[in-house]
């Protein structure tokens, strides 16, 4: 992780060139209403964008751009009071974890005309043109509220028909009782019987599905690094670094804290009871600290112990209760990390790591908390008696059973066909 050097300060707080035109169609434009849109260069991909005013008084527009091939984009800026359209050239922060793919995540970033206050922004890959045919972006955050809630959960992203429905709510079920009140999923696709997990969970007002249709868009990998030989895919794990960096923007004055993990993780404190306990104890000890990191360790699904709830029996999925032997480190091999953050720290985040930042980061010792993982081995030539024996989320058994058995009961589980 990176803090924002001098230069990269100094980048942003160039006032761009400004454009002033008299210009009534932009401001009756058509209005942006899904969570991923092409432009009219049909290459760009805007996601959303968001007032951010931590450095200078700017828009930063997030999107997925062939980072080889577009250069330049202008923000159109909307004023509605003066009929007034402002055009200023963006700066496009292509961000650096893109592991060769041809597309990228990118920021496009404007700054904002100083005497008015845009409700919306257009872009464009030249400053002329006819402003009303351009699709109009609501520019969120806008308005700084105070955090509605301490600890939202960011997953990204869910696709490939997912149907491991009895990880999914043993996870769900310990978010809420580490401390989590959102949990926000992007979703590509799923089973039809999870469909009806999320419509509970939904409901009840503890998940927030963020529609992901990146596959009508680009073609997807599902692996880490592009593959030149490959077969044509454009970007890694289905847009996940788009999706984490809007899901942090999304919560950044929504939520005191965002975690960044998979669905099939938990990051689990060692040596607290909750993820208030954890936060305050390490927040007392590191004050200039915005991200923390948690090292992963696998518990393999392919190795069980003797825990099994009957009545679950027939749900589709993996009973983490059943896997509490994980791996042991390797030496040549450093662990990944996961992230608790405060999202008003963060500029840039990647998967593992932030990589820009307006604070320091630490990476936290596992026997203070770490993630804990349950999932196909890493090791899976390792013999049972290597693995460690590690009890920690046992220390939730009963209300973790009690209020698995409770969303189950109230969730119809005939599959459909």
């Amino acid at each position: 992780m990176l803090m924002l050097s001098y230069l990269q300060l100094q980048k942003y707080s160039r006032q761009p060139k400004i454009i002033l035109r008299k210009e009534r169609g932009l401001c009756r434009g058509r209005m942006a209403s899904n969570s991923i849109s092409v432009l009219r260069d049909n290459r760009t991909l805007v996601i959303a964008s968001y007032f951010d005013n931590r450095v200078e008084k700017l828009t930063r527009v997030i999107g997925i751009v062939p980072h080889e091939e577009v250069k330049e984009h202008y923000c159109w800026f909307c004023c509605q009071a003066a009929d007034k359209v402002y055009i200023s050239k963006a700066v496009i922060d292509v961000h650096a974890d893109h592991f060769g793919f041809p597309y990228a995540t990118a920021d496009l970033i404007c700054m904002e005309p100083r005497n008015c206050e845009p409700r919306s922004v257009s872009l464009n890959s030249v400053p002329y043109g006819d402003g009303s045919r351009l699709l109009r972006f609501e520019i969120k955050n806008r308005k700084l509220e105070s955090s509605s809630v301490e600890f939202t959960v960011c997953i990204s992203t869910m696709f490939g028909d997912y149907n491991n429905i009895l990880q999914f709510i043993q996870s769900m079920e310990m978010y809420k009782l580490l401390g989590a009140r959102r949990v926000v999923i992007y979703k590509n696709s799923c089973s039809p019987l999870m469909e009806k997990v999320l419509e509970f969970y939904v409901a009840e007002g503890t998940v927030e599905i963020v529609p992901w249709p990146i596959t009508s868009y680009l073609s997807v990998s599902t692996e880490w690094k592009w593959d030149p030989k490959g077969n044509g895919t454009q970007i890694g794990y289905y847009g996940q670094i788009a999706a984490l960096n809007d899901c942090v923007y999304r919560n950044m004055y929504r939520s005191r804290y965002v975690l960044l993990n998979d669905v099939d993780e938990i990051i689990l404190p060692v040596e607290h009871a909750d993820w208030k306990a954890l936060m305050e104890s390490l927040e007392k000890q590191n004050p200039e600290v915005g991200i923390f990191l948690f090292e992963n360790h696998v518990f393999p699904n392919t190795v069980f112990t003797s825990v099994n709830i009957p009545s679950w029996n027939a749900v589709p999925g993996v009973n983490i209760l059943q896997h509490n032997l994980r791996e042991p480190d390797r030496k040549e091999v450093l662990n990944p990390r996961k992230m608790i953050v405060n999202p008003r720290k963060v500029v840039q985040t990647s998967v593992h790591s932030v990589l820009q930042a307006l604070g320091d980061s630490i990476e936290v010792p596992m026997e203070v908390a770490m993630v804990h993982h349950c999932r196909a081995p890493w090791q899976p030539d390792l013999p049972r008696e290597f693995l460690i024996r590690d009890t920690t989320l046992w220390r939730y058994n009963s209300s973790l059973i009690s209020s698995v058995s409770r969303v189950l009961r109230n969730i119809p589980l005939q599959v459909v066909k």
